[in-house]
């Protein structure tokens, strides 16, 4: 049986048509993987039949890989750190309402503890303001002022110290929100023989130090030791 070449013609374009989008979408796929785009098609239906694309992550200079854009370095472990703990050279004020003779400002001393009137050494050290709150409310109400109402406020946070291949080395008041850089700026500087790249940071947690190599923004905290090392060339 033979065919009429005419009519086969139109038949063979098409196919020959259907062929070459198929291969084009098959490439225009493997460009999307080498690319890191999402294939949509791949994606789970939500309800309503629409896709829902995942949100992009980044990895921080300290290696968090669940922080979204634009999170990085110390602003990262600003927001890691954790509530503020009292320590040894805080300067607090406690108002005790309708208590003028136990309402006046407090430093921790060396041992990490203040003295209030009537109830005496209260430990601070590794405390919260809202926790040393507590323990004084908790210890005026067992027996001399009736459901007392405490509040404990930072007036002055204890300061930082910085060692080494600065301008001027020594103690600082502490600012909130601080990098390793920013304590080398408040003390004038680098020296001509300071290393930019290489620090160590003494931190005590609770009595005890914690030694840390740390980058040049990595959050300093108060009463932090930072040390900056001489460069050998």
């Amino acid at each position: 049986m033979f065919h009429n070449p005419k009519a086969i013609m139109p038949k063979l374009a098409h196919a020959l048509c259907a062929a070459a989008l198929l291969a084009l979408s098959g490439c225009a796929a493997d460009f999307d993987d080498l690319m890191g785009e999402p294939h949509i098609a791949n994606m789970p239906p939500v309800a309503g039949g629409e896709p829902v694309l995942a949100s992009a992550t980044t990895v921080s200079s300290y290696g968090d890989p669940g922080l979204p854009p634009g999170l990085h370095g110390p602003r990262a472990v600003a927001e890691t750190d954790g509530p503020y703990l009292l320590d040894t050279g805080d300067r607090l004020r406690i108002f005790v309402y309708g208590q003028p003779n136990l309402s006046r400002s407090y430093t921790l001393d060396h041992d990490g503890r203040i003295t209030v009137p009537l109830i005496g050494q209260v430990n601070a050290r590794g405390m919260t303001t809202a926790g040393l709150e507590g323990a004084i409310k908790s210890r005026l109400g067992t027996q001399f002022v009736r459901d007392p109402q405490v509040t404990v406020d930072i007036l002055q946070n204890r300061p930082f110290f910085i060692l080494g291949e600065v301008k001027n080395a020594g103690q600082y008041p502490y600012v909130s929100g601080m990098t390793i850089e920013t304590a080398v700026a408040i003390a004038g500087g680098y020296s001509e023989r300071a290393s930019t790249k290489r620090f160590r940071l003494q931190r005590r947690i609770n009595g005890f130090v914690e030694v840390i190599e740390a980058p040049g923004d990595y959050i300093v905290q108060a009463g932090d030791t930072v040390t900056v090392f001489e460069r050998w060339f």
